[in-house]
């Protein structure tokens, strides 16, 4: 059985119609006629478990939400991204390319995950930061402020990467505090 459809309510971002969804039945926080966020097709959201869609958050192209995931609040997740697991992504940021968060991890405020990317355990990135290419952080690690971690850079543990500090290529950093 289904647990949301589309529904007739669409809006066209960058020439791609979205279609509102609504519950067709009370899971998790959602109940039986919610209307949700805004999904391009059925393939953006999984029909299984308590994923969801609120607010004004967008998911299209070939990305996928499913697990327990929540995207919220005006957050986009586009390209072949993926959230999974009881990952959050919400306030204004954005998922895309092939990047995946999963686990408990939560992508928030205007933060930007892209590339290959991947975030999760319990890790938070949050305030304009940037993590990319084939960087991970995990753990408990927090990236926020303006910083960046990119290439095959990794972060993980309770290490913090703040203020305009730059973390690239091959550099681990584990429970240390790297601040610019």
């Amino acid at each position: 059985m289904k647990k949301y459809r589309l529904t007739d309510e669409t809006k066209t971002i960058n020439g791609v119609v979205l279609h509102r969804i609504q519950a067709l039945e009370a899971f998790g926080d959602v109940h039986t006629g919610d209307l949700g966020g805004w999904i391009e097709k059925e393939f953006n959201l999984s029909q299984d478990r308590n994923c969801w869609v609120y607010d004004d958050a967008k998911v299209f192209g070939n990305a996928q939400v499913f697990g327990n995931a929540k995207v919220s609040g005006h957050a986009v997740v586009f390209g072949n991204a993926t959230v999974s697991g009881d990952a959050k992504v919400c306030c204004d940021a954005k998922v895309c390319g092939d990047a995946r968060v999963f686990g408990d991890a939560k992508v928030c405020c205007d933060a930007k995950v892209f590339g290959n990317a991947k975030v999760y355990g319990y890790a938070k990135i949050f305030g304009n930061a940037k993590v990319s290419g084939h960087a991970w952080v995990y753990g408990d690690a927090r990236v926020f402020g303006n910083a960046q971690v990119y290439g095959k850079a990794g972060v993980y543990g309770d290490a913090k990467v703040y203020g305009d500090a730059i973390i690239f290529s091959n550099v681990k950093v584990y429970d240390g505090v790297w601040n610019a």
